[in-house]
């Protein structure tokens, strides 16, 4: 039975998704779908303890765009950037910082650099417009090792673990909500909302296709929890190094935004009998919800680790340090160790 605090809190995720979230996200129906289906297929020796709140999770899907209102302007522009990543904003980076602090300060940098200070280029060169999406991902992830380490330990000392697990659970909320919006091609380029610059194959520049894609044409075609299981890969890598994958996901997600906008050029989301349509949306579900799923096992496999090494990020004896972040970019992990 599902405790009395969680079904108040289910209830309060169900108004929230119906009233009072922005509309610059997968709609409710995608975003739920993604993480319940994300659960659902995690393997036997997975997280599985996590099922006890799938519709805990489902429910509440879309709280991280409730953070995003300018209601609440700290949370907001700490938030916001978290939803986007916009590789062509910052082409001039040969390498990504795995820091998010040393990718802020390499954008200051270029900005600075701009002959221009209220050009669109130089506006445009920091983290509200370039986005920290693939940070808010690790971020989250790093969190949930954390923790699991700690349900770990409880659980051998046979000692509850209720309270850790609806926190872990809210874990999986926030970075669901992250993957589902990098699985969204129109999360990660600057032509989220309306095609931008050069338009040399009239591309519309109405910010609406973004809400007509994700929300609109999602609801018309009825997406359900069957239609993005059918799309689920097998089990993903579970070694490697998780940033750099991470990126790929987001650059792979990427090379779908220009067919968003051949398929909207020709009306295809005004139809929800267009086939090519919802094959997009089903197969870019599906992936949504392959990468959380792998991500919630591998956490779950690195919870069982020795979390002692590793250099510490915020010693200034660390040989990578930097003054300017006052801590080292994460180095490239090559396995779950």
């Amino acid at each position: 039975m599902m405790p009395q605090i969680t079904k108040r809190i289910v209830v309060a995720g169900i108004v929230l998704i119906g009233f009072a979230v922005p509309a610059s996200a997968w709609g409710p129906r995608a975003h739920t779908a993604i993480d319940r289906v994300a659960l659902e297929t995690l393997p036997a020796d997975g997280p599985v303890f996590l099922l006890k709140y799938t519709d805990f999770i489902g429910n509440l899907a879309l709280l991280p765009d409730a953070w995003r209102s300018p209601s609440e302007p700290f949370s907001k522009m700490e938030e916001d950037p978290n939803h986007g990543w916009f590789r062509e904003q910052f082409s001039f980076l040969e390498v990504i910082p795995r820091s998010r602090h040393e990718f802020l300060i390499a954008l200051l940098d270029e900005q600075r650099k701009a002959r221009d200070p209220a050009s669109e280029e130089a506006l445009r060169t920091n983290i509200r417009w370039t986005g920290t999406l693939p940070y808010a991902v690790m971020e989250a992830y790093g969190r949930l090792v954390a923790g699991m380490r700690i349900h770990r330990t409880l659980s051998g000392q046979g000692k509850d673990t209720q309270d850790l697990e609806r926190a872990l659970a809210f874990d999986v909320i926030r970075l669901g909500h992250y993957i589902g919006d990098g699985a969204q091609p129109l999360h990660v380029s600057i032509h989220s909302d309306g095609w931008r610059g050069e338009n040399p194959e009239g591309y519309t520049t109405d910010r609406s296709i973004h809400g007509r894609v994700e929300t609109r044409f999602v609801d018309d075609i009825g997406l359900t929890e069957n239609d993005v299981r059918d799309h689920v890969k097998e089990l993903g890598r579970q070694t490697g190094d998780l940033f750099t994958q991470v990126l790929e996901f987001l650059d792979e997600s990427a090379t779908w935004m220009e067919p968003i906008y051949i398929l909207e050029k020709g009306g295809a989301f005004e139809d929800p009998e267009n086939d090519e349509a919802r094959r997009l949306i089903l197969q870019r579900t599906g992936v949504g919800a392959t990468m959380l799923r792998d991500l919630l096992y591998r956490a779950w496999r690195e919870s069982a680790t020795d979390p002692g090494r590793g250099p510490d990020p915020l010693n200034p004896g660390n040989p990578h340090y930097n003054p300017e972040t006052g801590s080292a970019p994460a180095p490239v992990r090559n396995d779950t160790d």
